[in-house]
């Protein structure tokens, strides 16, 4: 006798109608794909991503480039770094903090929302007087005191001297935020010298570790330290050999000292950025390049340092990370960076 076929069982109408179904999805999926695709051939430029509570500035950016180490008060453009809509809550009340690098960019933003929150800054900066004066005005206009450190952060004996008179200054150090370096494109390894080599990795690694030894016997329980990394420490750079392999160390630096602290309630972790409007980008890459610069993320614009800045005080604060230690967190404005 003859199995039954679909049809005979009287499925056949059934699975009929299935594939007839998958077939019209199919069909309007096609349409949507042809859409979209004589939309992708308009040559319209992508629109950047504006995720927050105002506008920030997007591409082409101001073909400037600046002379290092790279002037805010020159910019063109001025970077967004005063988060308005960003509201205070003592998460860091009676604390003090120490930002390198804190003159301008990220630093400054991290600065004046660490005032906002209630912590006297000192900052340290290479020799950018009329940026450091700035920042210092909008620390105090945030009620907060702020003390002033010119320095270099290569010279142990200089990072020992800044730690020091923070603490004659303010008397405690809760935070330090390890944020100074130095960045120079190169078309190819052979084109960066061994001066070029020493001056990236003794500012950004060797200045991170040297500044972290310095304030470490003033470090008390609860206390923290926030590194700046990169995406191009995550990622790599094929024009910043250099300057990705030192964020690749303060990243694994960052992940190690977390574990030797870790007992002592000392937290340490890290911020890695992607392309963000600050000085150092300026006074990096040429005028034709700048003006796309940040261009290629997700978000199709460069960050600017005042959406950083908030991260700084969730990691500083223990009363938002006192479970958080040894993380490196990404801030790129793209998906799975």
């Amino acid at each position: 006798m003859a199995k039954p076929t679909a049809k005979d069982s009287g499925r056949g109408s059934d699975v009929d109608a299935v594939a007839q179904k998958q077939r019209e999805l199919q069909l309007e999926q096609d349409r949507k794909d042809k859409a979209a695709q004589s939309e992708k051939g308009s040559d319209k430029p992508p629109k950047p991503v504006q995720a927050g509570t105002r506008e920030h500035p997007a591409n082409p950016l101001p073909g400037q480039h600046l002379a290092k180490p790279g002037l805010e008060a020159q910019m063109q453009l001025e970077p967004q770094f005063l988060a308005p809509d960003y509201r205070g809550s003592g998460k860091l009340k009676g604390m003090t903090a120490l930002v390198t690098g804190g003159d301008s960019g990220i630093g400054r933003a991290v600065a004046v929302l660490f005032a906002r929150e209630g912590a006297d800054v000192a900052i340290v900066y290479l020799n950018e007087h009329e940026d450091a004066e700035e920042t210092r005005r909008y620390v105090e206009k945030e009620g907060q005191r702020c003390l002033l450190l010119p320095g270099d952060v290569k010279d142990t004996k200089f990072c020992q001297q800044a730690v020091e008179k923070t603490i004659a200054e303010f008397r405690r150090l809760d935070v330090l935020v390890n944020n100074a370096d130095f960045q120079l494109h190169a078309a190819s390894l052979e084109d960066i010298t061994d001066e070029r080599l020493e001056e990236t990795f003794h500012t950004n690694i060797f200045g991170y570790m040297k500044m972290a030894r310095a304030a470490l016997p003033h470090l008390k329980k609860g206390a923290s330290i926030i590194n700046t990394g990169s995406v191009t420490g995550l990622q790599g750079s094929a024009k910043l050999l250099d300057y990705s392999a030192t964020k690749g160390a303060i990243h694994a630096f960052t992940m190690s000292l977390a574990s030797n602290l870790v007992e002592k309630g000392i937290r340490v972790n890290a911020i890695a950025p992607g392309p963000v409007w600050t000085p150092l980008n300026p006074a990096d890459s040429p005028p034709d390049t700048i003006v796309d610069f940040g261009k290629n993320t997700d978000m199709k614009r460069p960050a600017q340092p005042e959406e950083l800045s908030p991260a700084y005080v969730f990691l500083a604060s223990p009363a938002c990370s006192s479970y958080i230690t040894g993380i490196v967190l990404p801030i790129t404005g793209s998906v799975g960076s």
